[in-house]
């Protein structure tokens, strides 16, 4: 029997995180939310349970208000990474949950990485 795409995507989810828990434990977590209208990303640490630093492309001071494509994903991750930087991160893991590592996840990373966050 087939399965349906959400839980296609859980299983994946479940699957990813729970490696990265095993093989980065103490680190912070860089997760990835990206919905058919908007991407966002946080900085987290998992111990203390506490968000350290976010983006998202709602943000009007990104100017990618209402898009979500590569550019919007790019400057997404240039954010998070100046963010970072400004609360003394960085390295963290890259949490990419259930999507696939492609398109504006990339991306993403790709300005994270530039942007000086060891991910």
């Amino acid at each position: 029997m087939a399965n349906s795409k959400r839980v296609l995507f859980q299983k994946r989810r479940l699957r990813v995180r729970n490696k990265l828990r095993k093989v980065n434990v103490g680190k912070l977590r860089l997760s990835v939310h990206r919905s058919n209208k908007n991407i966002s990303v946080q900085l987290i640490d998992d111990v203390q349970g506490k968000t350290l630093a976010a983006a998202s492309s709602l943000e009007p001071a990104l100017g990618v208000v209402g898009k979500n494509n590569v550019e919007a994903a790019a400057k997404v991750g240039t954010a998070i990474a100046e963010r970072a930087k400004a609360a003394g991160v960085t390295e963290a893991y890259f949490d990419r949950g259930g999507f696939l590592f492609h398109g504006k996840v990339k991306a993403l990373a790709e300005a994270a990485r530039e942007g000086g966050l060891k991910v």
